[in-house]
């Protein structure tokens, strides 16, 4: 089997390169290629040619092709469909902002959380993406807009802290300065509630931004909106986001879907605003996007893969509508009028189904 480069830090392919018969300090011309797009050692034009040739027949290079491109007419907001080499499909977001590039990139293809107003779980999960996979999606993106990417969220379809061996891994691939180089500083992680991996995270990556996926102010109605709730509560996810903080001084994002009647009155920013009190964070008001789940056999199966680890899916709403914006604008005071920090965040690329909890609507319908 060859060995892919694209999925090796730089300590294993100077070791990789040593295995073949050639120096170490070759890895540093070919991490530079790898990270600029290239993924023809043909085209590793400072590589002599017998060391090409030997690479062409023992090793390759993870390539995510675009099967489609959709450019939002609203704001320019890029959705990138790259099909796998086994036949599923992932959605990656290129969004620009004035403060720079942001990728918004998918850690599985498909999910098993089950959150009753995302896309992303119809379906369920099908597998997780390799670390390779991971980065070749911002790599692809740079390589297509021809432009630096300065952040990258991992908010794409699928869990990350379910996949969290190749998370870590891409992790610091994307950090390594002798690639992307991107720091730490500016990438955040979006998690339903994983406790168990939020506590080694806080370890593992203390600088990287963590985001966590609330969307209630109580179990009553985090239990409907997410499965997940019910094997991890609030009160247990906040007593580890306060020990995340405590250990990284970092503050934490609680990202919250306004959804009509559900989770958006008056009443909820006021738990909301009690829960969260004391807290180092800052709530992330989302206008809930419209996810119509498609007709198909697969999509009314969307969950777990290992029953033994989840409780069953609440169930996706029946047409969850999105709160007006002027009750997410009151919402958003009511939280500041108590201390709490919050922004209502500004939806990107909804035309094309690349806004929050569209990512995959697009691929099943079609």
């Amino acid at each position: 089997m060859k060995t892919d480069c694209k999925g090796l830090s730089f300590t294993e392919l100077e070791a990789f390169l040593i295995s073949i018969g050639e120096p170490k300090y070759r890895a540093g011309q070919i991490f530079r290629w790898l990270y600029r797009g290239v993924y023809d050692f043909a085209d590793m034009t400072d590589l002599s040619l017998p060391l090409r040739e030997k690479l062409q027949q023992v090793a390759t290079i993870t390539q995510l092709v675009p099967e489609k491109i959709q450019i939002s007419k609203q704001d320019g907001t890029r959705k990138y469909l790259f099909g796998l080499d086994d036949g599923n499909a992932i959605e990656s977001v290129f969004l620009r902002y004035h403060h720079g590039n942001s990728v918004c990139i998918s850690s599985q293809a498909g999910c098993r959380m089950g959150c009753s107003f995302c896309a992303s779980a119809f379906g369920g999960l099908c597998r997780n993406l390799t670390a390779a996979e991971m980065i070749d999606q911002v790599v692809a993106i740079e390589k297509d807009t021809g432009e630096r990417v300065s952040n990258v969220v991992i908010m794409g379809t699928g869990e990350p802290f379910d996949n969290y061996e190749n998370l870590s891994r891409f992790l610091e691939l994307i950090h390594d300065s002798r690639g992307l180089g991107l720091s730490y500083r500016s990438i955040t992680v979006s998690t339903c509630g994983i406790i168990p991996k939020i506590e080694v995270f806080a370890r593992d990556f203390p600088t990287v931004n963590l985001a966590i996926s609330l969307h209630a102010p109580n179990d009553e109605i985090r239990d409907q909106l997410m499965p997940i709730n019910k094997k991890y509560p609030i009160a247990d996810l906040l007593a580890a986001c306060k020990a995340h903080t405590e250990l990284t001084n970092r503050r934490i994002t609680f990202e919250y879907a306004l959804i009509d009647g559900i989770n958006d009155r008056e009443e909820h920013a006021k738990a909301l605003a009690k829960l969260l009190a004391g807290m180092l964070c800052h709530v992330n008001l989302i206008p809930l996007n419209k996810v119509e789940k498609p007709a198909s056999p697969e999509a009314d199966q969307p969950i777990s893969t290992n029953p033994a680890d989840l409780p069953a899916p609440a169930g996706h709403l029946d047409q969850p509508a999105p709160a007006a914006r002027s009750s997410a604008e009151a919402f958003r005071k009511i939280l500041e009028s108590r201390g709490i920090n919050a922004t209502l965040r500004r939806e990107m690329g909804d035309d094309i189904d690349a806004a929050c909890g569209q990512l995959r609507l697009r691929n099943l319908k079609t």
